[in-house]
């Protein structure tokens, strides 16, 4: 596969072709998915200008093109968390897109015309907004810990990430998902000198969701996600459905329905479902990472291992009778299917398996969702490999839209608006090309209902 984030020329022409492929998606989601797989740069002017806006908080994983030590202009502390692209020579909708880092990309952030900009090989494309940095990222709780350790927020603000466990028990080439860089990036984010802490404690959470919750007057932040790595055998003496059940119990007790609750942590049985129900959780991901078989095996070695691909896809259907299917969202990485030396060498392969995944699920009610793989140096698939062609993403998006239509379901509760210029989602552009809601009072066709 060839790796587009060396290209310096012809960017431009090849997401064009892609458009011209497929007219039907928004442009905006196109050009979304490419930064996403590609990653951006910024000029040393735009990042003076960022450095005065809301920060990358490195809320999980790198998502970023090179490790911190590669980063010569300390990028990672001045670059922001999320861009908008709007308006522009193409008339760009709001889009919000993740900002990953690749010193040298045929994207290019700088100040034109004393407004920051989009360039691609040097034409603007769009123009950029950043978000404010909120009141809350300047504090910390008693302890010192601050805010944007605890409790960062994404999406344009509208969820609040809470990763409580940094790391995985999946540990090792022969347990770790291959994509997957979070105990990596816990080891270079410390030596970088961010104050990360392996575990965060409940009342730590609490009292910094307290602050939060008391500066967010205009309730912007309306969801969170708890999330860690996995535990396979035990944390702080806890198994991991207690471990995080206990977070969750405790946020609901003390802030009854002001967010909605997301739990994102392996596919569990039942029982232990149930634990996190009645805890107050309301939408569950157990993210299946990649649908085929065999590869499954190969790059999720340690979820092969101590669960196995079939009673992982028969823990998240059994999810539904829990939470019902609509608040079952398991997620997968987009592009990895196509990722040497195992993967499929042809779009149309990988986006047939990745179909069939997605009407398996759809057919009873549970919409997966995906995040768009950005090919991270500290782990292994991503040492070697660049990112899936744009072909495959603007395919997926196609096929994740009309899969969601024919099976006749919404758009995933608990990611904001659908639709291109609502959608606030950042890691992919699933939620950019479904359709938007009908106003209240009307139809899906905008007819007024009797």
């Amino acid at each position: 596969m060839q790796d587009m984030n060396t290209e310096t020329t012809g960017r431009l022409q090849a997401v064009d072709q892609i458009l011209a492929a497929f007219p039907d998606l928004p442009p905006e989601a196109v050009f979304k998915e490419d930064l996403l797989r590609i990653g951006v740069d910024f000029s040393e002017e735009a990042l003076r200008v960022s450095s005065g806006y809301k920060p990358k908080s490195y809320f999980i994983f790198s998502f970023d093109r090179r490790p911190i030590e590669d980063l010569e202009r300390s990028e990672n502390l001045r670059a922001p968390e999320e861009i908008a692209l709007v308006g522009g020579p193409r008339s760009f909708r709001r889009t919000i897109v993740s900002v990953r880092l690749l010193p040298g990309s045929p994207y290019l952030v700088d100040v034109r015309d004393g407004r920051l900009q989009l360039l691609v090989e040097g034409e603007p494309i769009a123009q950029v907004e950043l978000q404010d940095t909120p009141g809350y990222y300047r504090r910390t709780i008693q302890s010192g810990k601050p805010i944007t350790e605890l409790a960062p927020t994404i999406e344009w603000g509208y969820l609040v990430y809470l990763t409580v466990y940094r790391k995985c028990q999946y540990f090792g080439f022969k347990e770790e998902c291959q994509f997957c860089d979070i105990n990596e990036n816990f080891r270079q984010q410390k030596a970088a000198g961010r104050p990360y802490n392996t575990v965060k404690e409940v009342d730590e959470i609490i009292e910094a969701l307290e602050i939060v919750n008391a500066e967010d007057r205009e309730r912007r932040t309306q969801a969170y996600t708890l999330t860690g790595g996995s535990i396979t055998r035990h944390l702080h003496g806890l198994e991991e459905a207690e471990f995080y059940a206990r977070y969750a119990r405790a946020i609901n007790e003390r802030f009854p329905g002001r967010w909605i609750s997301k739990m994102v942590v392996q596919a569990l049985p039942k029982e232990s479902l149930k634990a996190f129900r009645d805890a107050g959780v309301q939408i569950y991901h157990p993210n299946y990472e990649v649908w085929d078989a065999r590869l499954f095996s190969i790059l999720c070695p340690g979820k092969d291992r101590y669960v196995g691909r079939d009673e992982w896809i028969r823990r998240v259907v059994d999810a539904a009778d829990v939470f019902g299917p609509s608040n079952v969202i398991p997620n997968f990485v987009a592009g990895i299917e196509l990722a040497p030396p195992h993967g499929f060498q042809h779009v149309d392969d990988a986006l047939r398996s990745t179909g069939e995944g997605l009407d398996f699920f759809m057919s009873k009610g549970i919409t997966p969702r995906f995040t768009t793989w950005c090919p991270e140096p500290l782990s292994v698939l991503g040492k070697e490999n660049g990112p899936a062609p744009l072909e495959y993403h603007a395919g997926l998006l196609r096929l994740y839209r009309d899969t969601i239509l024919k099976h006749g379901l919404e758009a995933p509760p608990g990611y904001g608006e659908p639709g291109a210029g609502n959608a606030v989602f950042s890691v992919s552009a699933f939620m950019d090309v479904l359709p938007a809601r009908a106003p209240a009072g009307t139809s899906s066709t905008g007819r007024t209902r009797p």
